[in-house]
């Protein structure tokens, strides 16, 4: 279990953000120096080379998105033309992708980082830019919105790339593309000109996922813990029949594939200060069935976040870090592996530090906003746990200083049951290689740092103040 350092603040963090935004600098350009395009997008380092691997593309947004962070937490314009070039350049296929849950990964990544940092002023205003960058973002909203299958009773999903039956865990954070489509008044047309409403589609999705892919402890089978989650979950298209839960990256469907609930907790928590910001009208006949009001919505995702949450923490060893899957077989012959700091270099399982850099985010917005409510004690404790996962990672052996490996963050997984990732010679298991979601998330997470620290603008994905 995760020990809480309730001292650290965001400021102490101050030198650690700073050396991790020298060391992106030096990663985002040997990459720029060394890619290829005609090869594909780059997914995950093999001894320290950014590689390919395709399955789908979802990673090149967060390729391009880490240059736009780091001019957004340096201001060096080179990063920004970077970032901004490519994005013109090559982003445009993924926005039209009809092919994939994951519109949000790439395209509120580069558009959606772009359209912000105008927005706040950090980059000049230009008509024509914020035209394009907003059309972006209403169509990949609209876009992502269109993979849906309808459930009974209000319910429906934004299917994964597997088909129209499988709900996966990861497409929660895919509702970010629907409500950043939404705020900017566009809408999904359907057949004979139905307008199809993106907040009540993705409250719809979110509400699925929350019912069928997080547990709750209410002995809905008999693996049935607080907080756990199912990376897939597989319904029967023809008469909308939950069928069973399912896997394709975790170790079954009765343990947790730990990046497979990142998502679900970063997703809801940054779902869950989206909706505070939405006036209480909106909810009047938006999804009747599901939520009668805004109240209703916004305390269902509290408890979902709060849940996955506490199983983090649970299931976390003391410094925070989470092995890939929380019923790895190799973890019973690890002796009490909680009750010490995480080994990335044993012989049984692999760590995912990407796991941990999504969480850390989730646990520091789940924090504010339960502070701001006026749940100070239970604020407290998951805003630490936050600013104790990030110190961590924002240190060897997670944080890359090897100046020939390109990969940021070290010791992550992509696809263990697969065998995809790289075991080093002399090793039995994956470690000290990096992927392009960690190295992006945890630039996400220092720019998200870096604001709390210097008492900046709030980072966060949708618009407004």
């Amino acid at each position: 279990m995760l020990k809480i350092d309730n001292q650290i603040t965001p400021a102490a963090l101050q030198k650690k953000l700073d050396n991790l935004f020298t060391v992106a600098a030096e990663k985002i350009t040997a990459i720029e120096n060394s890619w290829d395009p005609t090869r594909g997008t780059p997914v995950y380092t093999v001894q320290g080379q950014y590689t390919s691997r395709g399955w789908t593309e979802w990673t090149q947004g967060f390729q391009f998105g880490c240059a736009l962070l780091l001019f957004d937490a340096t201001g060096e314009i080179r990063f920004l033309d970077s970032g901004r070039d490519h994005t013109i350049k090559h982003m445009a296929p993924h926005i039209s992708h009809v092919g994939v849950h994951d519109h949000a990964f790439n395209n509120v990544s580069t558009y959606g980082n772009l359209l912000r940092l105008m927005n706040e002023g950090r980059i000049p205003e230009n008509q024509r830019e914020r035209e394009l960058y907003e059309l972006a973002l209403k169509l990949t909203g609209a876009i992502q919105a269109a993979r849906w299958t309808s459930l009974p009773g209000g319910l429906g999903y934004i299917y994964s790339f597997n088909g129209p039956h499988s709900l996966f865990a990861d497409a929660i954070r895919t509702v970010r593309a629907l409500t950043l489509s939404h705020q900017l008044g566009h809408v999904l047309m359907g057949e004979q000109d139905k307008k199809i409403n993106l907040l009540r589609r993705g409250l719809q999705h979110a509400e699925t996922t929350a019912r069928y892919n997080v547990y709750f402890g209410d002995n809905r089978d008999s693996y049935d813990i607080r907080g756990r989650v199912a990376h897939e979950t597989i319904f029967n298209v023809n008469s909308g029949t939950f069928r069973c839960a399912n896997s394709q990256q975790g170790y079954s469907p009765y343990t947790t594939w730990t990046r497979g609930h990142a998502w679900i907790f970063s997703g809801f928590a940054e779902l869950l200060e989206y909706l505070v910001t939405v006036e209480a009208s909106v909810f009047d006949n938006l999804v009747p069935e599901l939520y009668p009001d805004k109240k209703s919505a916004v305390d269902r995702f509290r408890a979902v976040t709060e849940a996955v949450a506490d199983f983090y923490l649970e299931q976390a060893t003391t410094d925070g870090m989470v092995y890939w899957d929380t019923g790895a077989p190799g973890l019973a012959h690890m002796g009490n592996y909680l009750d010490r700091p995480a080994d990335p270099y044993n012989d049984f399982e692999p760590v995912d530090s990407s796991s941990a850099a999504i969480c850390a985010q989730g646990f520091l917005r789940l924090g504010r906003y339960l502070k701001a409510n006026g749940q100070v004690k239970k604020a407290k404790r998951y805003y630490q746990a936050g600013l104790t996962i990030a110190a961590r990672l924002l240190e060897e052996p997670y944080l890359s200083s090897d100046p020939t490996h390109q990969g940021l963050l070290l010791h992550s997984v992509y696809h263990r049951p697969n065998g995809w990732d790289y075991v080093p010679a002399g090793k039995k298991i994956p470690c000290g290689e990096s992927c392009m979601w960690g190295d992006y998330h945890l630039m996400e997470l220092g720019v998200y740092l870096q604001r709390l620290a210097g008492n900046g603008r709030y980072h966060r994905y949708f618009l407004g103040e």
